[in-house]
């Protein structure tokens, strides 16, 4: 393998899994972190950064630890096949699993759909919005993703699901009068299922409280809240008991002040009516 053409990078995920092959790898061989850091003349904080995917194995390091622990290219394989970056960021792939296990999921949302509430082609136009812009092949494998996401709404025991949707959001047309049309339709039928609420927040409302922008709270099953919002300059938890406390209390109030479920149903019929 030409170890010239593998290059350090940045994905954080990776390096982690990259770290626990190398662990394994040690302890398989009989290593400890300190005997291994001395056999190949490195210290031994630098075997532990590795191993905790805090620091990226290079490649001539990688050379020196397949020798050592004789793991049949694994090391080098997983470089030379590493992502320049992460699929997800790493806040990102944080919510996916968070929200997969939560057992309560509140989501306000005043600029897009709700990524469980989106139909496959409504989801590919909004992925087709990025800038700068995915190629096809990330595209679909983005919205397969979302979509397969949204098994959480169908379990046997599914979690509770409170959704505030501000109304604008049900006007923009990403992909077009067709791909809106069926979207619309598409809510109208989650709003039947007895886990779901979904309200909408009107134009016509005299006071907004989620005017700061989008989050969404997701309970733990051991009941910690746990808050994810995203902006332009990336994604972050908030799960400080305080502050996750007022954006809990900012979800109560947007619910106060949006249509009741009926009356967002209603809504939704309205709107399909005027395509």
């Amino acid at each position: 393998m030409n170890t010239k053409k593998l290059s350090r990078t940045k994905n954080q995920s990776t390096m982690r899994m990259l770290g626990k092959q190398l662990q394994s790898a040690r302890k398989a061989a009989g290593y400890t972190q300190s005997s291994l850091a001395q056999v190949v003349e490195l210290d031994e904080e630098t075997i532990a950064s590795i191993e905790q995917g805090r620091r990226p194995l290079l490649p001539h390091v990688a050379v020196r630890l397949e020798e050592v622990l004789d793991s049949k290219g694994m090391l080098l394989a997983g470089i030379e096949n590493m992502p320049e970056i992460d699929q997800f960021p790493l806040n990102a792939a944080q919510f996916n699993i968070h929200l997969r296990e939560a057992i309560a999921i509140s989501w306000y949302e005043c600029l897009v759909m709700p990524g469980l509430l989106q139909t496959p082609e409504y989801a590919r136009a909004v992925f087709r919005e990025h800038v700068p812009a995915f190629d096809e092949d990330k595209i679909e494998t983005r919205t397969a993703e979302r979509i397969d996401r949204q098994e959480i709404l169908r379990r046997p025991s599914p979690p509770t699901l409170s959704f505030v949707v501000w109304e604008p959001v049900l006007h923009l047309r990403f992909g077009g009068a067709e791909v809106r049309r069926a979207q619309l339709q598409h809510l109208c039928e989650l709003t039947e299922l007895r886990q779901l609420v979904l309200q909408i927040l009107p134009l016509d409302a005299p006071s907004h409280a989620g005017m700061a922008g989008p989050f969404t709270i997701l309970e733990t099953a051991d009941h910690q809240q746990l808050v994810y919002a995203e902006s332009q300059l990336g994604s972050h938890w908030i799960a400080a008991p305080d502050e996750a406390a007022n954006l809990a209390h900012k979800y109560a109030m947007l619910r106060s002040q949006a249509l009741s479920p009926k009356d967002s149903s209603r809504l939704l019929d309205r709107l399909r009516g005027e395509q």
